[in-house]
């Protein structure tokens, strides 16, 4: 589960929803912490007034010094530490809220507002140990507290700790059967424990107590979809806008499954419906622009993002999606002016310089390509990608050393780059230096052990030279359970058990393989290997002719072929 805790909204929460809330002359900022009536005096009542007006006048600086002007004439005044805290809280010092905090609880160490107040600080703080502390003193204090519960549950959830998390809302539900919040966060820890059914109860208690609650509609809804049931999670959000038609969130994620399952005319039906009832969603605005470019309906693509531009000319994301489209168009001069307007600070700053470099390589401006790559590098060299494409560049244009050198380069200042590591060890192995490709890959595998393509690439090489077959073996079933189904993966699996004469396995996996992907040439021709050395001769001619439809020019495969035809023995 990812983001429980939104710290400011917690704080917002934990100064909003407590019970009693200070009734200060300006507005009530936090829970009141105060025990019992206090006489000011002369001198505290002058500085509290001259506080007020600086607030009156939103002037929080000088009403903060004047808080603390009064409360050092007044030092046991809980009200003053109450009000300075809240301006504490409202200027951003949230050290200084919780020394007074602190200060306050050694006073009064039974006001469980205080305690409430502090935990909120800490967690504000991203100090989960003393949040927890504190919270848990509320519960000890008040065992009927449900605030602190939650609080206490969510920060155990985000810190990972299940079984605490589990049973803090296991115990508040116990307490408050009933409890809108306390149910929905159960749910979700279930959903993070993989236990989908138990998830799926507390998702309908919550939506039992609260059928427009959305979170948990569209939670649930998610949880379906994880457990690869579409059609329960649609049936889900169509019942929520049947009684609901605006239901704008709930229309997205029922568009987003239309998307995902390629059912473009109803995923347009829902976000068209969306701008219906709120023409300025722009999320439903950005959906609807990306249906119509996988349509194919470029103008009307372009006319969506370019609405969203007119609201907003800074949103990022819609000028390269409209730049990305208007070179799909082959609109190339339109399109290389929006990406030139992708800011260096955007994270799309990378992308959009790497769709300018591939627009000048189709219009065979491959120096002019490499020039461009070269000065997005010069201006941010904290992109992997760059270097990567760069080097591709250098590849294309036969400078193979200058393809190596930047993405050495862009080692010495990302060393820890997988993307560049991977890059280099493909280099080496196109140029013949097996080890160095080898000793790369390993690199890859050390920080990142779980890289299925580093994997698969020593495995595949490891069979292509007919060495270390058994490691090859591990190391590509291994990958496949990283990336079940991944036809290239599929394919090196095949060639293992070619090389390991394990024929009829060879066989299963590479048609398999060549079944998924028949456009590969080389995958085609594994196969009609596998069928020639199991005397298969017919299939093994069958699928090297259409592997010779798909890549004619390849004269290995052709010389196959002919043996084959002949009779002769390959």
């Amino acid at each position: 589960m990812r983001n429980y805790l939104y710290n400011r909204y917690l704080l917002i929460l934990i100064l909003c929803c407590l019970a009693g809330c200070a009734s200060s002359p300006v507005k009530g900022r936090i829970p009141d912490i105060s025990e019992g009536t206090e006489r000011p005096s002369f001198d505290s009542t002058y500085h509290y007034s001259l506080g007020v007006l600086h607030i009156l006048d939103d002037n929080l600086d000088s009403a903060i010094k004047e808080y603390e002007k009064a409360l050092s004439f007044d030092p046991q005044s809980s009200y003053l530490k109450t009000e300075l805290i809240s301006l504490y809280i409202e200027r951003g010092e949230i050290q200084k809220a919780i020394t007074l905090s602190k200060k306050y609880l050694t006073e009064h160490p039974n006001n469980v507002n205080a305690h409430l107040l502090l935990g909120g600080l800490y967690l504000n703080m991203k100090d989960y140990k003393n949040a927890v502390g504190e919270y848990e003193k509320v519960i000890e204090l008040d065992p009927t507290n449900t605030f602190s519960r939650i609080y206490l549950g969510t920060i155990y959830a985000e810190t990972k700790n299940y079984k605490k998390a589990l049973k803090t809302f296991q115990d508040l539900i116990r307490t408050s059967p009933d409890h809108l919040t306390g149910n929905y966060y159960l749910a979700k820890i279930l959903t993070d424990m993989k236990r989908y059914e138990e998830a799926e109860q507390s998702f309908k208690k919550a939506l039992a107590i609260k059928p427009t609650f959305e979170p948990a509609l569209i939670d649930l809804g998610l949880l379906y979809e994880k457990e690869k049931k579409a059609d329960q999670a649609v049936e889900l959000y169509r019942s929520f806008v049947d009684l609901y038609p605006p239901g704008t969130n709930v229309r997205i994620k029922l568009g987003e499954i239309f998307l995902r399952e390629h059912k473009l005319n109803d995923a347009e039906r829902e976000f068209k419906r969306i701008l219906d009832f709120d023409n300025g969603n722009r999320e439903a605005r950005l959906d609807l622009g990306l249906l119509y470019l996988e349509k194919g309906r470029l103008d009307d693509a372009i006319g969506e993002f370019a609405i969203l531009l007119d609201g907003n000319p800074n949103d990022h994301r819609a000028r390269y999606l409209l730049a990305s489209t208007y070179e799909e168009k082959k609109m190339h001069g339109k399109a290389i002016e929006g990406f030139k307007m992708i800011p260096l600070d955007s994270e799309l700053y990378g992308n959009a310089q790497i769709n300018m470099g591939i627009i000048l390589k189709r219009e065979g401006k491959i120096a002019e390509a490499i020039e461009s790559m070269k000065r997005a590098i010069r201006n941010n060299r904290d992109m992997p990608g760059l270097y990567v494409y760069l080097s591709s560049l250098y590849e294309e244009d036969k400078k193979l050393s200058s393809a190596e050198g930047i993405l050495k380069e862009g080692l010495s200042a990302l060393p820890q780059s997988i993307d560049l590591r991977y890059s280099l060890g493909v280099l080496y192995e196109k140029t013949n230096r097996f080890h160095e490709s080898i000793n790369e890959m390993e690199s890859v595998l050390k920080i990142d052990p779980e890289n299925a393509d580093a994997l698969n690439f020593i495995g595949y090489t490891f069979a292509d030279r007919g060495i270390r077959l058994d490691e090859a073996e591990k190391m590509i079933k291994k990958a496949l359970t990283l990336k079940p189904g991944n036809v290239y993966m599929i394919d090196s699996l095949g060639w293992v058990y070619f090389r390991q004469n394990r024929m009829d396995l060879a066989i299963k996996y590479l048609k398999e393989a060549s079944d998924s992907l028949p456009t590969d040439a080389t995958i085609a021709e594994h196969l009609g290997e596998a069928y020639t050395k199991a005397g298969r001769v017919s299939e093994a001619v069958e699928i090297y002719r259409q592997a010779l439809k798909l890549n004619p020019a390849n004269g290995d495969l052709q010389k196959k072929f002919n043996e084959l035809i002949k009779g002769e023995k390959p």
